[in-house]
């Protein structure tokens, strides 16, 4: 959901490329009626990739298959990857400019100098 739009010279701005120094993982209980609802809401091709590029998306499908709310080892490992994965250190890069945004404790810092807001 994050982008570097505002940024000078930038048009789109995502997805955000995902460097993560250090990962946190805590488990939440599972609610596979709240993940069925939210699956529609993502853009799957990116959520993927981002797992992708933290080393986690490990059986989770590239393509989200019909009747995928009937599932229940599809919908363990979306809630994994979007409840329970966390970047506690890293930083976020813009693909259009490579501006990068630190991440720290978790929060990344997408705050910008008067000179890059467009």
């Amino acid at each position: 959901m994050l982008t570097s739009k505002c940024l000078k010279g930038v048009t789109t701005g995502y997805p955000l490329a995902i460097n993560a120094k250090e990962v946190k993982i805590t488990e939440i209980d599972f609610n596979p009626e709240f993940i069925s609802r939210l699956i529609p809401k993502l853009d799957w091709n990116v959520l993927w990739g981002a797992a992708d590029s933290i080393g986690h998306s490990e059986g989770l499908p590239k393509v989200i298959e019909p009747k995928y709310e009937e599932n229940e080892e599809f919908l363990k490992k979306a809630h994994r990857v979007l409840l329970e994965i966390e970047i506690e250190e890293g930083n976020l890069t813009c693909p259009e400019s490579g501006r990068q945004f630190p991440i720290s404790k978790g929060i990344p810092n997408m705050l910008l100098t008067e000179a890059e807001v467009q």
